[in-house]
C-alpha cells in the first residue's frame, strides 16, 4: 500500500525548533525563517545539546558569519518568490539590500564566494523549483505562472525551464498529468 501526503517545510522546520528549545528551557523567539532571538544566552552545554538536538533532524546551526549572510539571501530570496505582489513591486537586488541592509554589490560578492555561484543562479533555480511546484500543486496556466514569477513572457519562463530541467514547462505538465492519472503522484 501505498500513502501519499503533502507536507509544508517551514511549517515542519518551526515545529522541530519549537520542541527542541523547549525541551531545553530556553527562552526565544522564532524570527524570520532561520532565526532563533534568545531572551538569555543559551550556555555552551545548551548550545551543545541543541546542536545535537537539531542535527538529527539535518537542521544545523550556523557559527560563520558569510555562510550565515548567504543563508538569510536564500531566505529572503523564497520568501520574495512566494510573494506574488512583492516580486512584482521590487527588484531582487533593491529587495535584498532593504531586507538586510547591506549593498547589492556586497551580497553579491559574498553569496558567490562562499556558494561558488551567482545570486541570479540561484534566483533561476529557486524559480523553477517554484514553477514546477505549482504545475504539480495548482490549477495555474503557464501564463499565470510567469506572470507569478515575474517572467516577461511564457516564452523566458519556458526557456529557462527546459535549461535548468531539460523539459518544457508544457512536457513537465504532460508527464504530471499522466502520474495523477495513474495515481502515482506525491
Amino acid at each position: 500500500m501505498i500513502l501519499n501526503i503533502k507536507f509544508d517545510y517551514t511549517f515542519i522546520c518551526k515545529a522541530i525548533l519549537k520542541e527542541q528549545l523547549d525541551a531545553l528551557n530556553l527562552s526565544y523567539t522564532l524570527k524570520t525563517m532561520g532565526e532563533i532571538e534568545f531572551m538569555k544566552k543559551p550556555t555552551p552545554e545548551q548550545k551543545e545539546q541543541l546542536s545535537l538536538a537539531l542535527n538529527k533532524y539535518g537542521i544545523e546551526i550556523l557559527e560563520d558569519p558569510q555562510y550565515v549572510l548567504v543563508q538569510r539571501i536564500k531566505d529572503e530570496i523564497t520568501l520574495l518568490l512566494n510573494d506574488p505582489d512583492a516580486s512584482r513591486k521590487y527588484t531582487v537586488s533593491n529587495y535584498l539590500s532593504e531586507k538586510l541592509e547591506y549593498s547589492y554589490s556586497h551580497l553579491s560578492t559574498v553569496f558567490s564566494e562562499t556558494t561558488h555561484s551567482s545570486i541570479e543562479n540561484f534566483i533561476i533555480l529557486k524559480k523553477i523549483d517554484v514553477a514546477k511546484h505549482l504545475i504539480i500543486h495548482k490549477n495555474l496556466t503557464l501564463t499565470e505562472i510567469a506572470y507569478r514569477l515575474n517572467y516577461s513572457s511564457v516564452a523566458h519562463l519556458s526557456s529557462q525551464f527546459k535549461k535548468t530541467t531539460g523539459l518544457t514547462p508544457s512536457a513537465f505538465q504532460r508527464i504530471i498529468k499522466k502520474r495523477k492519472a495513474k495515481g502515482n503522484m506525491v
